[in-house]
């Protein structure tokens, strides 16, 4: 029942999350401690008190949202939250890359990652207080978004399990092969071959610095980020098709049971938004700042090409999967 009744405590949890996440901003500026910006840079605590700020300012514009009775107050805190939330989402970019690259062994530094797991709870939780205000202004339900005469805090009818249409495979396909040439030659490197120039003993010594798991991993001829990527495949598919909205037989005690909605459509939002950002933006600096013609210049636009391609695939998979799976509310039994 809690679950059902999502549009009437998430924005008391966003604005307590607020509260929290300003907190611990101040309290890393007070104690010296800086959010990194790359390797070998951080934010100068100006930044950290203007996001204190902007967090304390979402929290009271989605405690306003739902207690203001006139429709400035209620206009003022939905234009707050069009202004904040994008300025949190973004602090959630790069997110599936840093995981990756933590098991990895090179991952973000204890405050990188303090941070990111603060801010993608927050960000979902203005999402959704963001979502449901919309609805209200549309005279719709603000749970799922239909127009109803009955209440929102019923069971949710789910539609029966679909596949995504042909155009949406043909293009889900199409990114999914961006990662191939990117995939083979590292690949061809983890199996000791040669490629563009660049020996198995040059690109071992140059990731040697890797973790046990990557190193593991490589002594038989599998590269880590090249697995990664065939999660990234796997989910893809899921989202594609009807076995990821209903449990196949081969997860065995889950065989027949209905996916969580929210289970794939997350971690694809998250890992598609970043990875089709940070592969286009490889791929527009390529011709500028890469023209070479070296193993690094080619691995580059491979990176890009991958990177671009799984994203953009993951974003319109889940596009599909989230239309196909959208639920109603049901009445009362």
């Amino acid at each position: 029942m809690v679950l059902r009744r999502w549009p009437s405590w998430a924005p008391y949890a966003a604005a307590a999350w607020g509260v929290a996440y300003a907190a611990v901003q101040l309290a890393w500026v007070a104690s010296g401690i800086a959010l990194p910006l790359g390797a070998h840079h951080a934010f100068p605590p100006a930044v950290q008190l203007v996001l204190a700020g902007l967090a304390l300012l979402a929290a009271g514009a989605c405690l306003a949202a739902v207690r203001a009775r006139g429709r400035f107050a209620r206009t003022a805190a939905g234009a707050t939250l069009l202004v904040v939330i994008p300025v949190f989402v973004l602090g959630t970019f790069g997110a599936p890359i840093e995981f990756v690259s933590l098991i990895g062994g090179a991952g973000p530094s204890g405050a990188g990652l303090a941070h990111l797991l603060l801010d993608i709870p927050g960000a979902g939780l203005l999402l959704v207080t963001g979502l449901s205000l919309r609805r209200r202004a549309r005279g719709r339900c603000p749970r799922c978004g239909q127009a109803h005469a009955w209440g929102s805090d019923g069971p949710l009818e789910h539609p029966a399990s679909s596949g995504a249409s042909a155009k949406v495979q043909v293009a889900v396909y199409a990114g999914m092969c961006g990662i191939l040439p990117w995939a083979i030659t590292k690949t061809i490197w983890t199996l000791g071959g040669d490629a563009f120039g660049l020996t198995a003993e040059q690109w071992r010594a140059a990731n040697a610095a890797g973790s046990g798991v990557t190193k593991a991993l490589a002594s038989v001829g599998i590269d880590f980020t090249v697995l990664a990527a065939m999660l990234a495949w796997f989910l893809m598919v899921g989202l594609m098709y009807r076995w990821g909205q209903v449990f196949p037989r081969w997860t065995l005690f889950l065989s027949g049971r209905r996916v969580p909605r929210l289970l794939p459509l997350i971690p694809a939002w998250l890992t598609g938004l970043t990875l089709a950002l940070y592969g286009t933006g490889i791929l527009a600096a390529f011709p500028l700042f890469f023209a070479g013609t070296g193993s690094m210049a080619w691995m580059t636009a491979f990176g890009g090409l991958a990177f671009a391609g799984l994203g953009f695939g993951l974003l319109v998979a889940a596009r599909s999967y989230a239309a196909r799976t959208r639920p109603v509310c049901g009445r009362e039994a």
